[in-house]
C-alpha cells in the first residue's frame, strides 16, 4: 500500500506544474486589465502606467512567471489588490467555510442516495425503482443555482421555515472559538447549543442544495453496480447456502458493488466543489468560491491563481484518498499496485 502512494505521488508531481502553468498564462490572457481597474475610471495614461509598474505587470511575462514560482517555492502566493490581505490567509480563513458546506451536502446525499440505490436494485420495476428514476433525472435536470434559489423561494420567503440566506450565522449569533473551522462541529465542541442551531440552520439549505445535485449519480450508480453484482454466481451461492438476505445484500453484494460508487463518488466531490461557487453567491457563503468569482470580476490575479491551486490540491489529495480506499475494500488493488 505504500509502495502504490509513494507511486501516485511521483505522477502527481506534473499534474500540479501544468496547473501552475496553465493557472498563470489564464489569468493574463483573460479579458480586462487589473491596472485601468483599480487606476479608477478618471484615470489618466500615465497614472495607469505607473499602476500597472508598481504591480509588475510592465515586465516580460518570462520574468512574472520567474517570480510566480519564486514566490510559491517560499508558500506565498501573492497579496489580493482588492483586499490587501495574503491570499494565503484568506483561504486559510474561508476554506472551513467550503469544506464545511461541501462535506454535509456529500454526506447528505450518501444518507439518501446509496439506500435508495439498494432498494431499487432489489426490488427493480417497483415504486422505489420509479422513485429513484426520478430523483435521478430530477438532479441532473435542475441547475444548482435554480435549486439553490426554489429552496429559498419555499422554505425562507413562503414557509418561513428557514433563516435568512446571509452567510454562515444570522446577525444575532457570534462564531465559536475556532478548533476545527466547521461551526457546527467547533459549537458542538464547547457546548454551545445556540449557536450550533443557528450554524446548523444556515447550512441546512445551501446543504440540501448541494445534495440534490449530487443524488442523481450515487443512485445511478448504487442501482446499477448492486444489480450487476446480485446477478453475480457467487450472490446466488450465497442464497442457495441459506444464508439471510440481510447478510447476502450488505455482506456480500454492497461490498463487491462498492468500487464503482467511491469513484462516482470522488467525481462528485470534485463537481462540488466546483458547484460550490453557484452555492456559496446564492446563499452569499463566506468560501473560497465566491472569494475567487470577486477577484476573477476585478482582475485580481493572485486570488484566482491561489483558488485554482487549492483546488487542484484538493483533487490531488481527494484521489489519493480514493486509491487507498481501493486497497482497503479490494486487497486485489494493493497486489496490482
Amino acid at each position: 500500500m505504500i509502495t502504490t502512494i509513494a507511486k501516485r505521488l511521483v505522477t502527481v508531481v506534473p499534474t500540479l506544474i501544468g496547473v501552475v502553468i496553465v493557472t498563470f498564462l489564464l489569468t493574463r490572457v483573460l479579458p480586462g486589465d487589473p491596472a485601468v481597474y483599480f487606476a479608477g475610471p478618471a484615470a489618466t495614461p500615465d497614472s495607469i502606467a505607473e499602476v500597472r509598474k508598481s504591480l509588475g505587470l510592465d515586465r516580460p511575462l518570462p520574468e512574472q512567471f520567474g517570480r510566480y514560482i519564486s514566490d510559491l517555492a517560499h508558500g506565498n502566493l501573492g497579496n489580493s489588490l482588492s483586499t490587501g490581505q495574503p491570499v494565503v490567509a484568506e483561504i486559510r480563513s474561508r476554506l472551513p467555510a467550503s469544506a464545511e458546506l461541501t462535506l454535509f451536502g456529500l454526506i447528505l446525499s450518501l444518507v439518501i442516495a446509496v439506500p435508495l440505490g439498494i432498494l431499487a436494485a432489489i426490488k427493480q420495476g417497483s415504486w422505489i425503482d420509479h422513485t429513484c428514476r426520478v430523483v435521478a433525472t430530477a438532479g441532473v435536470s435542475l441547475p444548482v443555482f435554480f435549486t439553490g434559489l426554489l429552496l429559498v423561494y419555499v422554505f425562507y420567503f413562503r414557509l418561513g421555515w428557514s433563516p435568512a440566506p446571509i452567510g454562515r450565522l444570522d446577525a444575532f449569533a457570534s462564531a465559536p472559538p475556532t478548533i476545527t473551522g466547521f461551526y457546527v462541529i467547533d459549537s458542538l465542541v464547547t457546548g454551545d447549543f445556540e449557536t450550533f442551531r443557528a450554524a446548523f440552520g444556515q447550512l441546512l439549505l445551501p446543504g440540501a442544495t448541494l445534495a440534490i445535485f449530487s443524488l442523481a449519480p450515487i443512485a445511478r450508480m448504487t442501482r446499477a453496480s448492486m444489480l450487476a453484482v446480485l446477478a453475480s454466481d457467487f450472490v446466488r451461492t450465497a442464497r442457495a447456502s441459506g444464508l439471510a438476505n440481510s447478510t447476502v445484500i450488505l455482506t456480500y453484494a454492497f461490498r463487491n458493488a462498492m468500487l464503482p460508487v467511491i469513484t462516482t463518488l470522488g467525481m462528485v466531490f470534485s463537481f462540488l466543489l466546483g458547484a460550490n461557487v453557484l452555492v456559496e453567491k446564492v446563499f452569499a457563503w463566506p468560501g473560497i468560491g465566491s472569494y475567487a468569482v470577486e477577484a476573477l470580476i476585478a482582475s485580481d490575479f493572485a486570488p484566482v491563481q491561489g483558488f485554482v491551486l487549492a483546488m487542484a490540491i484538493l483533487y490531488v489529495a481527494l484521489n489519493l484518498v480514493i486509491d487507498i480506499l481501493y486497497g482497503l475494500i479490494d486487497p486485489r488493488v494493493r497486489l496490482e499496485g
